[in-house]
């Protein structure tokens, strides 16, 4: 049985009325399923009944680790949205109350991180970074949430997390017949383990359902239309809402964008994926070259590619720390792919490692056992979202020819990222038809695209390509850049998405900012900022 929640103010039902989603233009998700009613209705139903409840904000529970000035909730929603009264999951919501004058607050803005499988709960923390969050939280209160399936909204778990992170693991630049095979095995093994955790919920675990859990969420913080900040994964959401329930969006930031092509999602993105990290990749040797004097690990990007060749053959003769192999060092170092913050602190942990000390780098890369749960239901909701958006191929034979072929020009992440994808191969429920995501000619009020031209994590043609689906959208360039996540930490573009969120005003089809200025060798590593949000991991 669900558990209503209590409504936040005396007047929320009348309120209800007032918000109940409407038909025809303002929505268009035209899903039809072979029994129940159609994913429309069932959303409009769940809509009309969360306005009335409202949420209920109260102290958030300590499992949250959220400081007490942060508000928390729950919003729920059905499991299948063709049967609006069957089973309901649970989501969880943060607040952060806007902070400025009262008549000047322009009401919530919702945050999705991005993964699959990211938890949004700790946006409310976001103003304390400064800058951009800091001035966008003086006007709108700001809601995280935990999407379906993640943290403690109805969490999804597919095996024990102490198996899944636990290491050190052998990670084969080069895998042979014998290798592919036993990572067959074990994609096949833990596809089955979703199954058997979530056999009646699992298919219902995808990026439309997200959407209309989106709707949801409007509708119980009293809003006829949605501001939200997508990142990354977060960005396909914002994507397919626009697309589903048109009237419904209010002001739309989308950074770090996904390809919305059907044809894109999911299993060529991460072929392209591999590609844009290796050049990432390269961008990091060349800067660590060029500060040979303080890392020496070479003079060329080629020198500094055999310094950690020789790193990552050490920790597969005997692991750092006892935790850490090559996967763990190249998991780790993926992350010189979403953010610039991270070049100097790695390369002295390569460096330091080199010269026989290897704490930086147990340190940066060993596996936090305490994130054991929360890292393994990341993956978990990651992949029963890629692997149901989309048809994958089933034949080993396909995967194996397309990422030979990928690693034989992007051998950085082809294969680590290939194991990762693989349970898709052998998923036990039906692929979708991805959403066709789409808006016609003013149907949409502006939506603001932010995008960096080297970003690994979502190539920058998925910007474009956004562009182009969503008429009447602008496009904020970060040229000549690769971090993840731009928002937050580029002065011209804080500039754009400001205006916007404040006064709806885009800057047109297009502008462009220049990148920040490279890292400077040596300097003490700063948190990456929480938009940093990894996709394809």
């Amino acid at each position: 049985m669900r558990a209503a929640a209590i409504p936040s103010t005396a007047g929320a039902l009348a309120l209800a009325l007032a918000l109940a989603p409407a038909s025809g233009a303002d929505a268009r998700d035209d899903s039809r399923p072979s029994d129940g009613v159609p994913e429309s209705a069932g959303v409009a139903a769940a809509a009309r009944e969360a306005a009335a409840d409202g949420i209920r904000w109260r102290h958030c529970p300590a499992a949250e680790r959220l400081p007490r000035s942060v508000e928390c909730g729950t919003v729920s929603v059905p499991v299948d949205y063709a049967r609006p009264d069957g089973e309901h999951i649970s989501l969880t919501v943060s607040r952060a109350r806007a902070t400025g004058e009262a008549d000047k607050r322009l009401g919530p803005l919702v945050y999705n991180p991005g993964g699959p499988g990211g938890n949004g709960m700790n946006f409310p923390l976001y103003p304390r970074l400064g800058g951009l969050w800091k001035r966008l939280n003086t006007r709108y209160d700001f809601i995280g949430y935990a999407p379906r399936g993640v943290g403690r909204s109805d969490p999804l778990s597919c095996q024990d997390p102490e198996e899944f992170l636990k290491g050190p693991n052998f990670a084969p630049e080069r895998p042979t017949w014998a290798f592919k095979q036993a990572m067959n095995r074990k994609a096949a093994a833990y596809a089955a383990g979703c199954a058997e955790a979530q056999p009646d919920r699992l298919r219902h675990y995808t990026t439309p359902n997200n959407a209309r859990d989106l709707d949801v969420l409007r509708a119980a913080l009293g809003q006829r239309k949605l501001s939200y900040f997508g990142v990354s994964y977060g960005t396909y959401i914002g994507s397919v809402y626009a697309t589903l329930f048109p009237g419904h969006v209010g002001r739309l930031v989308l950074d770090s964008v996904v390809d919305p092509s059907p044809g894109s999602v999911w299993y060529q993105a991460n072929l392209d994926q591999n590609r844009a990290f290796q050049r990432r990749w390269e961008d990091w040797k060349t800067w660590v070259a060029r500060h040979h004097d303080t890392y020496r690990l070479g003079r060329t990007a080629r020198q500094v590619q055999e310094s950690f060749d020789a790193v990552r053959a050490a920790v597969d003769r005997e692991p750092a720390g006892g935790t850490v192999g090559s996967k763990e060092l190249l998991n780790t170092f993926l992350d010189t792919g979403y953010a610039d913050v991270t070049w100097a602190p790695y390369a002295r942990a390569l460096a330091d490692f080199r010269k026989g000390d290897p704490q930086a780098l147990v340190k940066v890369a060993a596996p936090e056992m305490k994130r054991a749960g929360s890292e393994e239901n990341g993956n978990a909701v990651y992949n029963a979202v890629e692997c149901q958006d989309a048809p994958w191929p089933r034949d080993w034979t396909r995967w194996d020819r397309d990422n030979t072929a990928t690693a034989a020009v992007a051998p950085f992440n082809t294969w680590n990222n290939a194991w990762m994808n693989l349970p898709c191969a052998y998923w036990k429920t039906e692929s979708a038809t991805p959403t066709n995501v789409r808006a016609k000619p003013g149907e949409l009020p502006p939506v603001l695209l932010v995008a960096a031209t080297r970003d690994a994590a979502t190539p920058y043609k998925g910007a474009l390509e956004t562009r182009r689906r969503l008429p009447g959208s602008a496009l904020v360039t970060e040229r000549g850049a690769g971090n993840h996540g731009v928002s937050g930490g580029n002065a011209c573009v804080d500039q754009h998405v400001e205006r916007y969120l404040f006064q709806g005003r885009t800057p047109g089809h297009h502008a462009e900012c220049g990148a920040r200025p490279a890292p400077e060798p040596g300097a003490a590593k700063k948190s990456p900022p929480a938009t940093v949000a990894r996709a394809g991991r």
